[in-house]
Formats: C-alpha cells, structure tokens, sequence
C-alpha cells in the first residue's frame, strides 16, 4: 500500500529516485543520540525507543564480532552554549541535554564500549562541526549505517550528510525512532527516495555477517 498515494509515487518514480545504493566492505555503524535524553521519555526530549535500542544493540553486536566500527554520537551543550546556540531558541526542550549531565548519556542497554568512537555534536548532523568525516575516513570505511533517534531530525541530517560526504547509506528501519510516527515514516519515505536505502534489520544482520 502507498504511503502517500499512487500520484506521489508516480511523481518519485519518473523523477528517477529510490534506485539501491551499492554496498562496500568495510562498513561503519554510526548511532545517532541514542542518549538517556532521547530514549527516556521523562526527558522532554525523550521517547519510549526501547525496541530502537534493542534492534540497534542487536546489529552493534554483530558488528563487534567481525570488527566493524562503531560510532556514537551524543548533543551536549555548556552553560554558555545554553546561551548562544539558535537552535534551543527553536526547540527549548533541548536544553535539558546539559554538558555532564545523564541526559547526555549513552543509554546503558547499549553494548558501547571503549572500543567504541564517541562524538559530542551541537547541531543534527553527525558530520556537522565535528571529526565524523575525518575519523570515518581515517577507518577507510566506504558504507555507514545509521541507527539512532530521532529518524525525522537528526538521522535524516546524519543520513544526507552521509551521502554528501561520499558514503552509501543504509538506515535498518528498526534500529531508528522518533517520538511520532507522521514524521517519521515521512522522513524515512524521503531517505530511501533520495539519500540511501531503508533497509530491514535482519537485511543489515546478513549485511554486516557476510563480512566475515
């Protein structure tokens, strides 16, 4: 069934979009703000994402036991960033999501480890102001997944700027969430027309065990 009608979807389709991108051999795991703040629902910027963190802790692992690397990211801001950054301007809630606070900790049913690469980002984007793209490189990866939350803001960011960076996406549908659904079936529509391909977790577990 069409999510937004068959006008839509002959619209995308002689556009040319949702082609399948291709699939390298040193793949990277990036997993966006899967944070106390986002996955806790008592934070204003949290949801109930328990399903998210177990399907991403699922893929995680599997990566761990054919050496595909693992890169977290978390949104943490300073008493003068509290002041300074637009952004809480437009989402107030994200003040919450203080330097040194639990907010800005990675959820604890997450597999993360000192083997794994953490990120401290200030805007949506993975890349944006920060070493991603740099540390990415540095692992000669030449395909990122993204997991995380949340799927209509800071992975669609993360995703497009992936691709814009050189890298095949893929975004397994279980491994992302978002605190309503409108948005983020919306955005995952927009992803796999235009930025990489949405794929099942299981398809991502054949994915990342073939490497072996």
């Amino acid at each position: 069934m069409s999510l937004h009608g068959s006008e839509t979807d002959a619209t995308y389709d002689r556009a040319g979009f949702g082609a399948p991108v291709r699939r390298g051999e040193r793949p990277a795991i990036v997993v966006v703000d899967l944070t106390k703040g986002f996955t806790d629902p008592a934070y204003p910027t949290g949801a109930d994402l328990t399903d998210v963190v177990a399907a991403t802790s699922q893929l995680v692992t599997a990566a761990a036991s054919v050496e595909v690397p693992v890169v977290y990211t978390t949104i943490g801001y300073t008493h003068a960033e509290m002041e300074t950054v637009v952004w809480l301007d437009k989402a107030p809630g994200m003040r919450a999501l203080a330097v040194g606070s639990e907010a800005v900790e990675i959820d604890s049913r997450l597999p993360f480890s000192d083997a794994d690469h953490l990120i401290m980002k200030k805007g949506a984007s993975g890349f944006f102001g920060t070493g991603l793209a740099a540390l990415l490189a540095s692992l000669k990866v030449d395909t990122v997944i993204v997991c995380g939350a949340t799927t209509s803001g800071c992975v669609r960011a993360t995703a497009v700027d992936a691709l814009q960076s050189g890298y095949p996406v893929l975004v397994p549908r279980e491994c992302v969430g978002d605190r309503a659904s409108g948005p983020a079936e919306a955005n995952l529509f927009d992803i796999q027309a235009k930025y990489g391909d949405v794929i099942s977790l299981d398809d991502a577990l054949a994915y990342v065990g073939g490497l072996k």
